[in-house]
């Protein structure tokens, strides 16, 4: 697969994710603040999540102008697909797309319920790179190699010493399954971003959007079972804080996501991702005042040192790929 065909070389879509990852760490610590000022839901929490997001979203669409959004790009024979030709395959990516992000946010949010954060979140991030890995290997052929396997290991290590090392996590089966089922929900949606990004016929920004539409939809009626207008004294702190949420670790994160998953081989954007832990290790320290203790220090230095490693990798191979492109052009 050629890195062109979508317009986003391999590092920018590398930095995308980094900052993506990065961003979806700090929801967490947004969160902690929106439940000390109110007694708004998680399941609340995330509709209002995406439904600002998805407002966003089609807010910087509608100020791009149809002039700006991405042309069709001709398939293999060089013919350019017309409109009802991806008019079907479009529909199905949007709605298998927000499905999984629906069941991805809504089964993490129960398994946090059921069996506690720290279980919950060592489980559902760390069954998605191996999911991941394994779905990429199957139905697209991508490999690790030893170097790429050491890397997931060692991510997957640092994020068990990280969450588990306090030691007072408490594990219940019901929760572990609700964990893994998010788990399935996140590979199958960076399963299906990267599959579709092969041919260069994805717009990004609109598969967002409308992802977003879907799992809106999708939280909408268990939203207003649990409750979507909160109780609270502090309603523009409350306010703002949903702003954030909306706007940081939603709109743009995944926005940047989506483009960057297009690019980069699925099991190297599942271990980048694994930053989400790392930052919201940090700002746990620093804003929200907890404990530094040896396991988050050690914890953060294994899964940093594995996603540098494994972004290095992919873009060596790129320069690699690039660089073989003209060779097998002249044997033609």
């Amino acid at each position: 697969m050629s890195n062109t065909a979508v317009g986003l070389p391999v590092g920018r879509g590398l930095l995308y994710l980094i900052v993506a990852g990065a961003a979806w760490g700090t929801a967490g610590a947004a969160a902690s603040l929106v439940y000390r000022a109110s007694d708004m839901g998680p399941v609340a929490l995330s509709f209002w999540r995406c439904a600002g997001g998805l407002a966003l979203l089609l807010a910087v669409r509608l100020r791009r102008g149809p002039g700006l959004r991405p042309r069709r790009l001709p398939d293999r024979r060089g013919a350019r697909p017309t409109g009802r030709e991806l008019l079907g395959p479009k529909v199905l990516r949007i709605g298998l797309t927000g499905l999984a992000l629906a069941l991805f946010q809504t089964a993490y949010f129960a398994a946090v319920e059921a069996t506690g954060l720290a279980v919950a979140t060592v489980v559902t991030l760390g069954a998605g790179p191996v999911l991941i890995a394994v779905g990429a290997r199957l139905t697209m052929g991508e490999r690790l190699g030893r170097g790429g396997c050491a890397a997931v290991v060692g991510a997957l290590t640092g994020l068990g010493v990280l969450v588990l090392g306090g030691g007072d996590a408490t594990v219940r089966p019901w929760g572990v399954l609700l964990a893994v089922l998010s788990a399935a929900g996140y590979s199958a949606m960076t399963l299906l971003t990267r599959w579709w990004g092969r041919d260069g016929r994805v717009d990004g920004s609109s598969t967002t959007v409308w992802a977003f539409a879907v799992t809106t939809v999708c939280l909408l009626s268990p939203g207003l079972a649990e409750g979507l207008i909160p109780h609270t004294a502090q309603p523009v702190p409350l306010l703002a804080l949903l702003a954030y949420i909306a706007a940081v670790p939603t709109a743009l994160a995944y926005a940047l996501f989506f483009a960057g998953a297009a690019v980069v081989r699925s099991a190297t954007v599942s271990v980048i991702m694994l930053l989400e832990p790392v930052c919201a290790a940090v700002l746990a320290v620093g804003l929200l005042g907890e404990r530094l203790t040896p396991a988050t220090l050690i914890g953060t230095l294994l899964m940093l040192g594995s996603v540098a490693g494994l972004a290095v990798a992919e873009a060596r191979a790129a320069g690699a790929e690039r660089l073989a492109v003209p060779q097998e052009a002249l044997l033609v």
